[in-house]
């Protein structure tokens, strides 16, 4: 069974996921047709509430990269994986308020977000059991995305396929 059929087969997860993690897993298109410049496919996997789209990058199962486009033309290399996304959503539902991904960033929106919901550790501890994943430190998790977004990222550039405009990177290192 692939990670995305489990993962699919565990509301748990798939209800922390969709919140806080902004991760639906009822796939739609993109706001605009889009291409990697490699020419690599892509595969819709997710989309957020924003209307941004999570996409698999090239060929196979789960263990492909996972690039996030979001409505604004902004993308970012976030995984290598979906397990390792998965990981980066429990630890940090709150990424996309971190864009120069620092602990002080995600320390202040951390804040805001279990004002809001009290529960929400424990509900993300539930999830990560319920799929059987170790979720990492916030701190550790800003670093893996960190090393991916620079080290890999820059092999995944998403260009709006119509006019050939690149995406903008979503952080600012």
């Amino acid at each position: 069974m692939s990670f995305l059929d489990r993962l699919r087969a565990t509301p748990a997860t798939v209800d922390f996921l969709l919140w806080p993690g902004d991760f639906s897993l009822d796939a739609y298109s993109h706001v605009e047709e889009v291409v990697l410049a490699s020419g690599e496919a892509l595969e819709e996997v997710a989309k957020c509430g924003a209307g941004g789209t999570f996409f698999l990058c090239g060929e196979g199962g789960d263990e492909r990269p996972v690039l996030y486009a979001d409505s604004e033309g902004g993308a970012a290399l976030l995984a290598v994986s979906l397990e390792e996304l998965v990981r980066l959503l429990l630890a940090v539902p709150w990424w996309r308020d971190c864009v120069r991904l620092t602990e002080e960033e995600s320390t202040e929106a951390a804040e805001d977000y279990l004002a809001d919901e009290p529960d929400l550790l424990a509900d993300r501890d539930a999830a990560a059991a319920a799929i059987g994943l170790e979720v990492p430190t916030a701190a550790e998790a800003l670093a893996r995305l960190r090393e991916v977004t620079l080290g890999l990222g820059p092999s995944y550039v998403l260009l709006n396929a119509v006019e050939g405009n690149a995406y903008q990177p979503l952080f600012r290192l």
